[in-house]
């Protein structure tokens, strides 16, 4: 087992940099931005597939093995091994205000696996949502949210139960509240994809399959200090939830698109406003 403890603490990287200056709207990208970076960052990763990944784990604890099986159905994706290629970000998942943590650091073999990978341009966003919907336990407020609901996953959920791997975003409380407003017809379908620009950094890499599992080797144990990112993890979920309320508030645009209109035109899962919106 390789332990590290890091001499200083690490400065905050220019992506975390720009997610904090989109709270400011000053600075808030365009949707074609957000696409087009989102794109680039999704074709570097693709390069990889099929060869090895560097992933960490956040925990308090070491974790040289982990446990098929175990851990919580109601996640993102369900049960699974939920771990990041972002170190910074594992460290943040790993710490609270008491406690430090563990960046778990393992390198994971993509060979001969089945990956359902929510950021690659055959998927869009009502895909990623539909697997929330169907592991999540959302808030539902009324007759059309529970309609929605249940016309987002006969629609719009992609298959996975089959699959080793799924990639895709971290939908922790903040990001969390985003689509639970989308589901309430409070939060447009535009307003949902400008906000998971705040999710980028929240992706995650979830070993589904005993036989993802036997494909992870363990690595190391990287330190990760309280004081230094359980402060940038209130930092990210406070900057998420300033946008959060600043897209809310904002004057509904007449050509918005709401889950209620996706229910009244029926789109179905390939219909053209969808397709790439997350990558193109």
């Amino acid at each position: 087992m390789v332990l590290r403890r890091p001499k200083r603490s690490v400065e905050c990287g220019d992506s975390e940099k720009n997610m904090s200056a989109f709270a400011d709207q000053n600075h808030a990208p365009s949707l074609t931005c957000v696409r087009l970076e989102y794109g680039f960052w999704t074709e570097k990763r693709s390069a990889c597939m099929g060869g090895k990944l560097t992933i960490y784990h956040g925990s308090q604890k070491l974790i040289q093995q982990p446990v098929y099986g175990a851990g919580n159905v109601r996640n993102d994706y369900g049960l699974g091994f939920y771990c990041t290629e972002n170190v910074d970000l594992a460290k943040e998942w790993a710490c609270t205000e008491e406690n430090s943590g563990y960046a778990n650091c393992y390198q994971l073999d993509l060979g001969g696996l089945t990956i359902l990978d929510l950021s690659d341009h055959r998927y869009h966003i009502l895909n990623w949502l539909s697997l929330l919907l169907q592991n999540r336990v959302f808030k539902i407020s009324n007759d059309l949210a529970a309609e929605g609901k249940e016309y987002m996953l006969d629609t719009f959920l992609p298959e996975y139960e089959d699959k080793d791997i799924i990639i895709g975003y971290r939908a922790d409380d903040s990001y969390f509240a985003f689509a639970n407003a989308f589901l309430n017809n409070t939060l447009s379908l535009a307003q949902l994809e400008k906000a998971m620009y705040l999710g980028k950094l929240g992706e995650q890499i979830v070993l589904k399959s005993k036989k993802a599992f036997h494909h992870l080797t363990f690595q190391e144990a990287i330190y990760a200090e309280k004081e230094t990112y359980y402060p940038k993890k209130m930092n990210r979920d406070q900057g998420a939830r300033e946008a959060f309320c600043s897209e809310r508030s904002k004057k509904r645009a007449t050509d918005a698109i709401y889950l209620i209109d996706i229910l009244r035109e029926e789109w179905k899962n390939d219909d053209a406003r969808l397709s790439g919106n997350l990558s193109e």
